[in-house]
């Protein structure tokens, strides 16, 4: 294979697949890649670099035509891609050298909160009929298929209309349970705004929101969570308070104190994770803030001062909560990551060297 490159995404997939693969990139000017572990690497030894042809007759292999004609249109298109072997999230852009394709391998069984091993904490969340709880982290943090546990445990557990509003659909969830009807952003409906606007006719008890990234959708999420339902969204923040300044950072100032209000009654818990690569070097560790709305919490909220959480989530140990750091450090304790990785991920470093003994 040194000296040939597949002529089908699928070729590369399977590839993938086979190395225990999250993601596979296909850009123009590198060789095909993937990412193991964390880390980005050739997919084999040697391998030519992808020239612009080679990934505009990969695009135009595998794109239908309302796909392409979107990347025409917009320069980039994201969708779910389905093949004999499983499901990808998939993102082609156009770049100033060519196109380059992404793909997110995802995981087809859809996993519970047992099964991945989450705190019993997170089936409180799932037990409100109203309210807010945000699942929180950078790329590639596993928010997805946390939301889709959380998702599954309602499913299992009560009998409600679930509505999920994705970019792209990334796990099927048979109803159980509950009804659940999921849609996808640009190709069931326009935007994520334009969805939650039309999930509120459907009669929904939970709505689940795969990215809360712009003012109306936030701002339909958070009336939603008050007027009784339970809204499930993520956002790419990397702790509690970095999420509430995001939430509240996107209104108009003049707007904001009767925003800090609403969510102070209407949140109900913020998880904020990321992985890790264990030490063994086999996969990764999921490191996991969880703070739970309290008297105190919601004060903190109202009063804008975000700053005092931590110390909130530190003294809310008995009541389930668990700071970043102290979940990192756990982590480490139990020898799953090194010193090296619990330094680097910590947010307060000289008490993670402590605590390392570095």
């Amino acid at each position: 294979m040194e000296n040939a490159l597949p002529s089908h995404v699928d070729d590369y997939l399977n590839l993938g697949a086979q190395a225990e693969a999250s993601d596979i990139h296909l850009s123009v000017s590198s060789p095909p890649t993937c990412r193991r572990f964390g880390a980005l690497l050739p997919m084999w030894e040697n391998a030519p670099l992808l020239t612009a042809e080679d990934t505009e007759a990969l695009v135009k292999g595998f794109l239908n035509e309302q796909q392409w004609e979107r990347l025409a249109e917009h320069g980039d298109v994201d969708f779910a891609y389905t093949n004999a072997n499983g499901r990808y999230r998939t993102s082609v852009v156009r770049q100033r050298l060519g196109f380059d394709l992404a793909f997110r391998i995802i995981t087809s069984s859809l996993r519970t909160l047992d099964e991945l091993g989450m705190p019993h904490q997170l089936k409180l969340l799932t037990q409100y009929h109203n309210g807010l709880v945000l699942v929180t982290g950078p790329m590639g943090s596993g928010k997805t298929t946390t939301l889709a546990a959380l998702v599954q445990e309602i499913n299992l557990h009560r009998s409600d209309h679930i509505i999920t509003l994705e970019e792209p659909i990334e796990y099927l969830i048979p109803s159980a349970g509950c009804q659940v009807t999921q849609r996808e952003v640009h190709t069931h409906t326009k935007s994520f705004a334009a969805a939650l606007r039309g999930a509120l006719r459907e009669d929904p008890d939970i709505i689940m929101v795969g990215e809360m990234r712009d003012l109306e959708t936030i701002q339909l999420a958070i009336s939603a969570s008050e007027t009784g339902h339970l809204v499930l969204g993520t956002l790419h923040t990397s702790n509690a308070p970095r999420t509430l300044d995001r939430l509240l950072d996107v209104f108009p100032t003049d707007q904001r104190d009767q925003i800090r209000i609403m969510v102070s009654e209407s949140l109900r818990g913020i998880v904020s994770q990321q992985l890790i690569p264990r030490a063994d070097g086999q996969g990764r560790a999921v490191a996991m803030e969880i703070m739970l709305n309290s008297p105190a919490v919601a004060n903190v909220i109202r009063e804008s001062k975000t700053f005092m959480l931590p110390g909130i989530i530190q003294t809310g140990k008995k009541a389930g909560m668990i700071l970043m750091d102290e979940s990192v450090a756990e982590l480490y304790r139990q020898g799953i990551i090194t010193a090296e990785e619990a330094i680097y991920r910590a947010e307060n470093k000289p008490e993670m060297r402590n605590i390392c003994g570095v």
